[in-house]
């Protein structure tokens, strides 16, 4: 029997297929991804004071073709980079596992979109799209050390840690502006 750590398989023995990353992996570094991507798409399109319903509009199209472009060169560098032989669609599967990083900035996008549809002003939605993406980071910290099986304290205290990265985002939108 070949060692499980060979590079190749034996002859006359099934390829070894890469390790695909498990369904709470994808989640937690796809949320994390698309939240801080998130953050940090609002608060550089909306430096320059554009919160008009028009642009509120255009922001929540460019946050979502960012996601989409964010996940196609993240998920097509997991696949370059796994160097083993590979099916033909291996590629779309792989890219498919990046779904996480899209769906967690559906919520913005309906924030900002919403705001250029009129059901809510436009002007300093940005301020709940960071508040809902670190509530988002503060979630899936928490949600992730529970599945590790981490005491109440531990996996609260590892929430606060990831919701931080939504707060230097804020900072630095604070500072930049």
């Amino acid at each position: 029997m070949a060692d499980s750590t060979a590079a190749a398989a034996e002859p006359g023995e099934p390829e070894e297929r890469p390790r695909r990353h498990d369904t709470r992996e994808a989640v937690l570094f796809g949320g994390v991804y698309g939240a801080v991507l998130a953050s940090s798409m609002v608060a550089a399109l909306t430096q320059y004071g554009h919160s008009s319903a028009g642009s509120r509009r255009y922001d929540a199209l460019w946050l979502l073709v960012t996601a989409f472009a964010s996940a196609l060169a993240h998920g097509y560098a997991h696949y370059i980079a796994e160097r083993a032989p590979q099916r033909r669609w291996d590629v779309l599967h792989t890219m498919r596992d990046e779904w996480p990083l899209v769906t967690v900035v559906l919520p913005t996008v309906f924030l900002l979109a919403g705001a250029g549809w009129g059901w809510w002003p436009p002007n300093g939605v940005e301020y709940p799209a960071f508040g809902l993406n670190i509530l988002i980071l503060f979630s899936l910290g928490l949600a992730s050390a529970r599945w590790s099986a981490r005491s109440w304290p531990v996996a609260v205290l590892i929430g606060l840690v990831d919701a931080l990265l939504g707060v230097i985002v804020v900072v630095a939108n604070a500072l930049i502006k």
